[in-house]
């Protein structure tokens, strides 16, 4: 049974089956959707969310790590898990164990897993500009010659694009170039002999702005949960994304700061005349930014209310000078709506000089997560 306790993310699953039903309208009808539900599926809940999501159809998902994939395994989750990132030879065993589709992060690793002696299914990476992980597009010999590792069932190659959120001719021109050297990579294995293997290319910028392209898997991450990275972000699809998650948190204590008296660790604020102050049950160890202090607002009755003091640990304080009879055991809303008000992600990421997909994806583990529909 969820309790509304101390502070807690509220998850509109209606939202994210529209959001869902959004991106399968953009993309071309042969091009499944792969949801990165990586980083406890960017704060909301990595089981919930792709519980939801598979029952809404969605077969295939993708990870950073073979512990994330386990999780969902474990959860029921069934389908395509695809680890993007390195997992260490330790590891070898629960990607068989789980049934793992592993990433070859370069060649060196390919021999790894090959001489491992076991056999893994793998999805390529393939470096097209951004220069993380994958092997370089270029270095087309040594990508075939990870196709004909005998232990290696190679199911899938993809990329990243660096820069597909950029507006500037410098910034699309890039992006296309990504794009052609990832297709001259499939195009010359598949001239090469090696075939029936799946493409992907696109995150959520890359559909959101290329929706155009037609590969086989597209990677969906944090607009698939109704944000977009930054509050001044401009994307080319006209689409209608409704954001997931409300963060909430109870108000503790109401107590009055008279004028000229500070509050506070290092008593960064001080009342120019009598103010009303709001204790809340929520702090940085649930994932509130601390340079926030100071900074920003919480919603409450429908009213906004500014954030001040230093952000602690487990509480934060608030001036709820402008709020009539607010009191202990109200909720106060971080990010969602009250009233006519709303708080995005993509404010709280602004006032913090970052973007949303960490204040999302650093959401505490103590903060329950609740489906309200």
């Amino acid at each position: 049974m969820y309790q509304k306790g101390r502070a807690w993310i509220e998850l509109d699953m209606e939202h994210l089956k529209h959001n869902t039903e959004q991106f399968r309208r953009l993309l071309p009808k042969d091009c499944a959707l792969m949801p990165a539900v990586k980083a406890n599926a960017y704060g909301h809940g990595a089981v919930p969310v792709s519980r939801a999501l598979q029952e809404h159809g969605v077969k295939s998902f993708c990870v950073a790590s073979a512990a994330e994939g386990i999780e969902l395994r474990e959860a029921g989750i069934t389908g395509e898990i695809l680890v993007l990132s390195y997992s260490h030879p330790e590891q070898f065993r629960d990607l068989l164990a789980y049934d793992l589709t592993q990433t070859v992060v370069d060649g060196n690793y390919a021999e790894e897993l090959h001489r491992d002696g076991r056999k893994f299914t793998v999805h390529v990476g393939v470096d097209t500009g951004m220069h993380r992980l994958g092997e370089r597009w270029e270095n087309i010999e040594e990508i075939v010659r990870i196709f004909q590792f005998s232990n290696l069932k190679v199911t899938g190659i993809y990329s990243h694009l660096c820069v597909s959120d950029g507006i500037t001719q410098a910034e699309r021109a890039y992006t296309l170039e990504q794009i052609h050297h990832f297709e001259h990579v499939a195009e010359e294995l598949h001239r090469r002999g090696f075939h029936g293997f799946k493409c992907h290319l696109q995150g959520s910028y890359g559909i959101l702005n290329y929706s155009e392209l037609c590969f086989d898997y597209a990677r969906a991450g944090i607009a698939l949960y109704g944000i977009l990275s930054g509050k001044s972000d401009w994307v080319n699809a006209a689409v209608d994304l409704k954001p997931v998650l409300s963060l909430k948190a109870r108000v503790e204590s109401v107590k009055m700061l008279y004028q000229g008296e500070s509050a506070g660790y290092g008593l960064t604020y001080s009342a120019g005349k009598n103010r009303k102050i709001g204790i809340l049950s929520i702090g940085y160890a649930d994932g509130v930014p601390r340079n926030l202090s100071n900074c920003g607002y919480v919603l409450c009755k429908g009213k906004a209310a500014p954030i001040v003091g230093r952000i602690c640990m487990d509480q934060m304080m608030v001036d709820f000078s402008g709020i009539e009879q607010v009191k202990a055991g109200d909720e106060a809303v971080l990010i969602g709506k009250s009233g006519e008000l709303e708080i995005r992600a993509e404010d709280m990421a602004q006032w913090a000089g970052t973007i949303s997909n960490e204040i999302l994806s650093r959401m505490g583990e103590r903060l329950e997560r609740i489906a309200v529909n």
